[in-house]
């Protein structure tokens, strides 16, 4: 019996592809790397009686991490009448973490988390304090209060999903009630002018917060109460996610109760290995 003759399929096998061109190279695109992590940190000290009150200082602050995570109120410990070298111990103790802040307004606020999330510390003119807190309550107190107004402009040309967000945003934050509320714009068809019109109308509250991690998270209050626009970005910064949220405080920005029961007890240990 005859078979029918089953030619091979075109395109594959030896001489199918065009021959690479001298120098060329196939290019993979970068993957995301330097994510950052936690890394004890040990200051490099001597036992001395003068560092008594940074280390009293420093054992507070452990009991009150481990306080706030049990649901106690948060605590504030003022940093302005340490000597030189006690400061010393503490910035050094305390290092840089990931979410930093800047709040607007009489006086400005600088704020840093430390290397224990939850820890935050908080400068401005003639302010040099710790904060234990799943966020300073500065960030929250004047959140939206406007160091740019909204404007009340009409819609140009290219705007178009524009006025139906801002009147979901409008009604969301008259109507809060501790329920969160997200507009995803990485997903809804939108312009770039549909973007610059949402950004006049809403305006530029007072808190700006910065999450960095495996990529960033920037996080800006607008002027219109509880609503916030939260970006996330991977480590070659490119933008990922775009959103508003409707929110008090967005929960990226937050230290979550085990994080300061966890800064607690690492703030403990640190103490303990610099005796």
């Amino acid at each position: 019996m005859i078979r029918d003759f089953q030619l091979p399929p075109t395109g594959f096998g030896p001489g199918s592809q065009a021959p690479e061109e001298a120098g060329s190279e196939l290019e993979y695109m970068s993957l995301p790397q330097d994510m950052r992590t936690y890394a004890p940190h040990l200051p490099m000290v001597e036992p001395d009686e003068a560092l008594a009150p940074a280390m009293e200082l420093l054992g507070q602050i452990a009991d009150a991490a481990d306080n706030v995570s049990k649901g106690a109120r948060a605590a504030t410990f003022d940093l302005s009448g340490l000597d030189t070298t006690n400061r010393a111990l503490i910035a050094e103790t305390m290092g840089e973490g990931e979410v930093a802040m800047k709040l607007r307004g009489i006086p400005a606020l600088s704020v840093q988390e430390s290397v224990f999330a939850g820890i935050w510390c908080i400068t401005g003119s003639g302010i040099d304090r710790i904060e234990v807190a799943p966020v300073p309550q500065a960030s929250r107190d004047h959140a939206f209060a406007a160091s740019l107004q909204g404007r009340s402009v009409p819609p140009g040309p290219g705007v178009v999903n524009a006025p139906a967000l801002i009147a979901e945003l409008k009604d969301k934050s008259a109507r809060y009630d501790g329920t969160l509320h997200v507009i995803n714009l990485t997903l809804l068809p939108h312009t770039e002018e549909d973007l610059v019109w949402l950004q006049d109308r809403l305006g530029q509250g007072a808190t700006d917060i910065l999450s960095r991690g495996y990529g960033n998270c920037r996080v800006k209050a607008t002027a219109l109460p509880f609503v916030w626009r939260v970006q996330f970005f991977n480590s070659m910064d490119t933008l990922i996610l775009d959103t508003f949220e409707v929110t008090d405080m967005p929960e990226v920005a937050l230290a979550a109760n085990e994080d300061l029961a966890d800064s607690g007890a690492r703030l403990l240990q640190v103490m303990e290995a610099t005796r």
